[in-house]
């Protein structure tokens, strides 16, 4: 987990005169609140995916005689990418509407016995067997004409399936077959084509256990991705899926980011780098953690360039020392969110407030002039360089 605030107001450095000794003053260290960002983030990897992602196939089998869309074609909904052979096709609608006639013909005629023959019943100038033969020539032919017509309607259906049409607007990302291929369609349908709306793109990212607990849905997300290093897009948290996933003892869970993709340069299978702000306030005042616990040091002969500490009369829940008018005023504050590094303050102090934050020992001069030297600081190129 990452914790940081992104817009930082310089911390001003208030020099106090106070002597501690000959060699040595202390200042009081101070920041400037002023209107800034606070954050704290979640990292984690993803791979780039298509939302829509559709496998374009034909329920015939068939040769493929035209192929009208190739890799990386953009093509909409409704329009003709793929021609199988007709010729069997054609033929079998042909023999289904030959069928479908003579059952007609014959299913007419059984009509016209039936109905005769039921008048012919009702006077009882036939017998009972007569027309109950007659009743199951009818209900026969009748049967058979209605199977003859679902025959036909599946051998013009099929005849359809030979021309193969995109289901969506999107571009063509694989290409399965070539002209002259024959496809067969059995349990499985045969894939053509692989087609993804690529503008609409989005990222299944893998955040660990120890962070999924402060992913939320709708939080603000960016990203980068190495084919475009200098760039970084922006996405929102669709979904928190709670299927773990366990690899090398590490426990994962898959969270969708959406990521709009109008200049399409995301494609499917890139790997992303997702910064989840899981905290994001905007132009509020906020400290550093340390400016809460600073306790100030009392008035005394050595400290008298110091402010002077004025406390509160009656104890504070959270208080701040804010330097004013060569005072240092205790102030009771109100406290928001914090990310571990910064607290904001929603009340008791306003922009520009000089908030303490602790005191510092600094070097005083030499007689020569000179500040005395640190043996801990870096010394000035050329400093050990010996004269001539």
């Amino acid at each position: 987990m990452n914790k940081y605030i992104s817009t930082l107001p310089v911390a001003v450095i208030v020099m106090a005169t106070a002597s501690c000794s000959k060699e040595q003053n202390m200042e009081l260290e101070t920041y400037t609140a002023e209107p800034t960002t606070i954050s704290e983030t979640v990292t984690a990897t993803g791979t780039m995916e298509s939302v829509t992602q559709v496998d374009v196939g034909t329920q015939v089998t068939g040769i493929i005689d035209k192929l009208y869309a190739d890799y990386n074609d953009h093509v909409e909904k409704g329009q003709l990418l793929a021609e199988l052979e007709k010729t069997l096709l054609d033929s079998e609608l042909k023999s289904a509407d030959a069928n479908m006639a003579s059952a007609k013909a014959s299913f007419e005629y059984a009509k016209q016995n039936f109905e005769r023959d039921k008048a012919l019943h009702d006077e009882q100038l036939i017998s009972d067997y007569e027309f109950q033969t007659s009743k199951r020539d009818y209900d026969v032919a009748r049967l058979n004409y209605e199977k003859t017509q679902a025959d036909r309607v599946r051998a013009a259906k099929n005849l359809n399936y030979a021309e193969i049409y995109s289901p969506i607007d999107g571009i063509i990302i694989s290409r399965e077959v070539e002209v002259g291929q024959t496809v067969v369609s059995s349990m499985n349908v045969a894939n053509l084509y692989v087609i993804a709306d690529l503008e609409n793109m989005q990222v299944v990212g893998n955040v660990d256990e120890a962070d999924i607990g402060q992913v939320k849905t709708g939080q603000h997300v960016t990203f980068t991705v190495d084919s475009y290093p200098d760039d970084v897009f922006s996405g929102t948290v669709t979904q928190v899926r709670l299927n773990p996933t366990t690899e090398s003892n590490v426990v994962t869970y898959e969270v969708i980011v959406n990521a709009p993709n109008p200049d399409l340069k995301l494609i499917p299978g890139m790997t992303a780098n997702l910064t989840i702000y899981t905290l994001e306030q905007k132009d509020v005042l906020a400290v550093p953690l340390k400016a809460l616990k600073f306790q100030p040091l009392p008035a005394s002969e050595d400290n008298k360039s110091l402010p002077v500490p004025v406390p509160l009369k009656k104890p504070a829940k959270s208080s701040v020392w804010v330097e004013r008018d060569g005072q240092l005023i205790q102030t009771d504050v109100e406290l928001g969110v914090s990310n571990g590094i910064y607290q904001q303050i929603t009340s008791g102090i306003k922009s520009g407030d000089k908030i303490a934050l602790q005191y510092n020992m600094i070097q005083e001069k030499t007689e020569k002039g000179n500040a005395e030297e640190n043996p801990f600081m870096p010394k000035p190129p050329g400093a050990n360089r010996k004269k001539q």
